[in-house]
């Protein structure tokens, strides 16, 4: 089960593959319950499937494809794809709804199933609590008659399509000619896609991590373990670095002296960017709680806001969209691009990147850092799933002390993850001794409360 102890998590359902609730089984019922409820009218109803390149998305596929052609639904797989392209083909193919296997930056032991709506968005909480209850109450009263059984097809230009469209968010007549780019693909998703793409539009291509084998996904490569392409930026004097993840819908940028732009920075840059040129709405950006305080700080001195949410790109989105922003995101990467997508897209973002640094006829190191970040330091705390360390009094009193150590040079953000049994702790402030040292006490204090 997900660390929450419901079957979604902040991105979908997720979990170690062929254990529950990443089984066959579940993921059949999965596509039964979702295909109950976006069953509305008398049209044939569509579902489109992309997964990533783990071992284990086959056999959920296979799962998936089998519980909605039982609820009637035909059903069009997509193969390898980035998640932000079954976003931009639920829409493109007028499907009812689509699905992405993919556990994002984990290793290959663990999976996961996002969904999306026929607006091209991921699920609400309500939504998929109703998807939730139908998977654990039954769907049998529902199956379609032999005669109405959902079809299977296979669509091989799924990821032609998505470079297309993706070259199109760019300036007519821009390319990248005589650009050199180091793109890590983190042998995931857009092993294919992200080379193809930047090729087409000029740039002279140095791709790592695009050897999948259904086991090395996100394994030493890709955004989360970025030093292979630093390593490879400063070995081939290249312009810059580009790093993905395993569904590819968040990117890390490495400048030319190897330095890693984060999605902070990077958020940075774009906003700016499209304030500059009239293109920003909402007045500034929507980011979590995990972004730094220095990028606050940044835009408050341009006159431009930051609006917090809760961790997981779901939930900038659905503030994006209530409160009419269309640049937001996450510092890990994650940036959400509403004029072009319904989700974060690390293609898509990295063109955006690029077609700045051309614009502005300066190396990547200048145009990529806005602000000197505020000290920050995260840590990791595992527990075992079924424990609750953070309402034990002795964590509850290490965080009050925390919080009154910083007394109002810093922050703390102490949560869960919602997809996998993991405390986060994150500290930030002015001092980092101080931070270090409050952040390893609380850590501590976890630890033995999860003992």
């Amino acid at each position: 089960m997900t660390a929450s102890g419901k079957l979604f998590g902040t991105d979908g359902i997720r979990g170690r593959a062929n254990a529950y609730p990443i089984t066959a089984e579940i993921a059949m019922k999965v596509g039964m319950a979702a295909g109950r409820h976006f069953t509305r009218g008398a049209h044939r109803h569509r579902v489109v499937i992309g997964k990533d390149t783990r071992r284990s998305s086959y056999m959920l596929e296979t799962a998936l494809t089998a519980g909605f052609a039982s609820m009637g639904l035909d059903v069009t797989t997509l193969g390898p794809v980035p998640t932000p392209a079954v976003g931009m083909l639920v829409r493109s193919l007028r499907a009812d709804l689509g699905v992405m296997i993919s556990a994002s930056h984990n290793l290959h032991q663990d999976n996961g199933i996002k969904l999306f709506g026929p607006d091209g968005f991921k699920l609400s909480d309500d939504v998929e609590r109703i998807i939730e209850a139908y998977v654990n109450n039954g769907t049998e009263e529902f199956l379609a008659q032999p005669e109405t059984l959902g079809s299977v097809k296979r669509l091989d230009d799924g990821r032609a399509r998505y470079i297309e469209f993706a070259k199109s968010t760019l300036p007519r007549h821009m390319n990248f000619d005589g650009l050199r780019v180091v793109v890590d693909c983190a042998n995931g998703a857009a092993y294919r896609t992200a080379p193809d793409m930047l090729w087409e539009l000029g740039a002279e291509i140095i791709p790592i991590g695009v050897a999948p084998n259904g086991l090395n996904i996100n394994h030493e490569c890709g955004s989360t373990s970025p030093s292979a392409a630093q390593a490879k930026v400063i070995e081939t004097r290249a312009d810059l670095g580009i790093c993905l993840d395993g569904d590819a819908d968040r990117v890390h940028i490495i400048d030319e002296k190897g330095k890693l732009v984060d999605g902070d920075q990077i958020m940075a840059l774009i906003t700016t960017a499209w304030a500059r040129d009239g293109r920003l709405r909402g007045g500034g950006l929507v980011s979590t709680v995990m972004s730094n305080l220095g990028l606050e700080r940044y835009l408050e001195s341009k006159d431009l806001t930051l609006e917090r949410t809760k961790v997981g790109d779901r939930y900038v989105v659905e503030r994006m969209r209530a409160d009419g922003f269309n640049v937001g995101g996450e510092q890990s990467g994650h940036v959400v691009l509403s004029d072009f997508v319904t989700t974060g897209d690390g293609a898509i973002t990295a063109l955006q990147v690029i077609a700045e640094i051309i614009r502005s006829g300066k190396v990547a190191s200048d145009v990529c850092n806005f602000f000197e970040p505020m000290p920050q330091v995260l840590e990791n705390v595992r527990f075992k799933r079924d424990s609750q360390p953070l309402e034990v009094g002795t964590v509850q009193a290490a965080i009050a002390n925390g919080e009154k150590r910083l007394n109002g040079s810093g922050r703390l953000v102490i949560r869960k993850s919602g997809t996998e049994p993991v405390i986060r702790v994150m500290g930030e402030g002015e001092c980092p001794g101080l931070v270090h040292e409050v952040v390893n006490d609380i850590c501590e204090s976890i630890e033995q409360a999860a003992d």
